[in-house]
């Protein structure tokens, strides 16, 4: 059913009212892509022509959703009063230090840092720590195709159901550790984007953003990009598309939720038994609620939730042509989430401060992004099929030729709709066109009046001459 948004919106603030809106609005969306993914998947597995259709409608729907999106938000923050939201003078952030100095802006005395310093530590130590991170994340990569060819050629030598399961095995165990990876570069991301001593809380969410989204994209999206276009396996890549999906759903639905919950529990019942050995006249009720609250876990932002969208609309949107039951399996993950995320939010830490906020913010851009990256993967999958080069047998060269004209025509198509699609509706538009016309009459009547009666303070209709107050009512009228 649909979220009481403005009731969490009133209680959580705009920045968690705005996730929960778009993971409702994302899991609708994933809908008609599971409805149309089911019969393919069901039907015609290894028809790569009637791919091209079901390819085709997801580049458009990728761009569509993302484009409706904007509009719903502006509904929303309209509605709230954050759709044009002032950005004022932003503060240091706490963590921010340097030498005491006076800033040329405020005037103010605040600590100051040498951005020359800053610029040092991110391409001296933060650019080769990522790096470094990257060719590990490479290396694991490996790994994983060593055991998947091991586990190959043991089944292809026995042939027995047990070998046939252990297939599944190298997938599972590389999903976990990609899941294990992942949250302890977080960590270390997180301690260099602190060191780098970034001024403000914009600049530390966007480099944090950037080192977070890199990695990864490359560690979950690497063995999917080898399988395909190195190896040109689209039997293993179905496996490894499945297994990586489903598994990294049900780690976060344990790590993120379901664990916390657990735990919660556990104290829970202790407390409850420290509180009933009390022989005091205190209220046991109120001391018992305090001692559960104080133990609470502080949540540290929506990062995390809409990294695991992220990685779900890549999943999603990258190889559609060749596992159409992706969708099917993010919607049931959803179903899920929008409650495992309330139960945590409610139950498992304290409430947040309220936030204020326009948008998603720089997940849009990372959103649209990946839908562009679609558009690359899908057509690149569908010119590797083996029914459309058995329409070139002899000339490759026209072969590529096609698919990167179909490739930029459907990117054009999706920048036109992208173009053609406002990003805020008619009606809010001429709303806010009003408010600003409403503003400059006001501001005009503040002048006129303010202007007229520093006239008459200068010089009194009584003693003037008649130039004078024609000009002076000239004046105000302009």
């Amino acid at each position: 059913k649909y979220q009481p948004i403005d009731s969490i919106r009133s209680y959580f603030g705009e920045t968690i009212a705005l996730y929960f809106g778009f993971l409702e609005y994302f899991t609708f969306a994933l809908i008609p892509m599971a409805i149309i993914g089911l019969p393919y998947y069901l039907f015609v597995w290894e028809d790569y022509d009637k791919y091209v259709i079901f390819a085709s409608f997801n580049l458009i729907w990728s761009t569509v959703i993302l484009e409706v999106w904007k509009r719903g938000c502006a509904n929303m923050t309209y509605r709230w009063g954050t759709l044009v939201m002032k950005r004022q003078f932003e503060e240091p952030r706490p963590g921010f230090h340097g030498v005491l100095g006076i800033n040329s802006v405020t005037g103010r005395e605040e600590p100051l840092y040498s951005s020359y310093k800053r610029q040092l530590r991110i391409y001296l130590v933060s650019l080769p720590f990522v790096c470094l991170c990257l060719y590990f994340s490479l290396y694991v990569m490996m790994i994983y195709f060593d055991m998947e060819d091991w586990a190959l050629s043991l089944h292809e030598d026995s042939g027995s159901e047990w070998t046939s399961l252990l297939l599944y095995v190298p997938s599972i165990v590389y999903a976990v550790v990609i899941e294990i990876m992942n949250r302890l570069y977080r960590y270390a991301a997180e301690f260099l984007t602190s060191w780098e001593n970034h001024r403000l809380e914009s600049a530390y969410q966007n480099h944090l953003v950037l080192k977070v989204l890199v990695f990864n994209f490359l560690n979950c999206f690497a063995s999917l990009f080898y399988i395909a276009f190195v190896l040109k396996d689209m039997k293993l890549l179905r496996q490894s598309l499945a297994t990586l999906l489903i598994t990294s759903q049900i780690l976060n639905q344990v790590v993120e939720s379901l664990l916390p919950y657990w735990l919660q529990r556990k104290y829970c019942a202790r407390v409850k038994r420290k509180v009933q050995a009390l022989k005091s006249e205190v209220d046991t009720t109120l001391y018992e609620q305090v001692l559960l609250e104080k133990e609470m876990g502080t949540y540290l932002g929506t990062f995390d939730d809409y990294l695991e969208l992220f990685l779900q609309f890549g999943y999603v949107s990258l190889f559609s042509c060749v596992y159409p039951l992706a969708a099917a399996f993010a919607v049931l993950n959803n179903f899920t989430e929008v409650n495992s995320d309330a139960l945590k939010m409610c139950r498992v830490f304290k409430r947040p401060f309220a936030e204020p906020s326009a948008s998603i913010g720089v997940w849009q851009l990372a959103f649209e992004t990946m839908s562009v990256i679609s558009v690359v993967t899908n057509c690149a999958l569908i010119g590797m099929s083996p029914q459309v080069n058995a329409v070139f047998p002899e000339s490759k060269t026209d072969l590529v030729l096609i698919v990167v004209a179909v490739e930029h025509a459907l990117l054009a198509l999706k920048f036109i709709l992208a173009f053609a699609i406002p990003d805020k509706p008619r009606h809010i538009q001429q709303k806010l066109a009003r408010l600003e016309f409403e503003s400059l009459e006001a501001l005009k009547q503040q002048v006129r009046a303010v202007c007229l009666e520093t006239l008459l303070d200068y010089i009194p209709l009584a003693q003037a001459p008649s130039h004078c107050v024609s000009f002076s009512m000239d004046l105000s009228v302009k």
